[in-house]
């Protein structure tokens, strides 16, 4: 696992880490179940605040791509199924919410392209 922070970047030092990993993860460079250093000793190794770890790892639980396991420690889960179940729910959380709000089939399409735009290309 290698884990590179450029501190010129306009890109959060947590948000560095949280896209490294997961891209990691989903690329099979860092395997399901793999056991990550704990936040402490990445921190250190990083020269950044347990915080800011902390809250990287928080974040890709949320997503699913790592588990926590007490005091075990933490390692990445299985992310393919995670990723896609996440994202299937996501979607149809929005079409119901759009189709609440009174959105056309197309305007809500619309407005989901125009978003990915911007997380995508921006």
């Amino acid at each position: 696992m290698v884990i590179t922070i450029d501190p010129a970047s306009a890109v959060a030092p947590f948000e560095q880490i949280r896209a490294q990993l997961a891209d990691q993860a989903r690329a099979g460079a860092l395997p399901a179940g793999t056991r990550l250093p704990t936040v402490r000793g990445l921190a250190g190794e990083l020269g950044l605040a347990p915080n800011t770890v902390a809250r990287a790892y928080r974040e890709l639980e949320a997503d699913g791509v790592i588990e926590t396991r007490g005091r075990s420690g933490s390692f990445v889960a299985a992310v393919g199924d995670t990723a896609q179940r996440a994202a299937s729910e996501a979607a149809l959380e929005y079409a119901h919410r759009a189709h609440r709000l009174g959105l056309t089939r197309d305007e809500a399409i619309t407005t989901v392209l125009a978003a990915f735009d911007a997380v995508y290309d921006g």
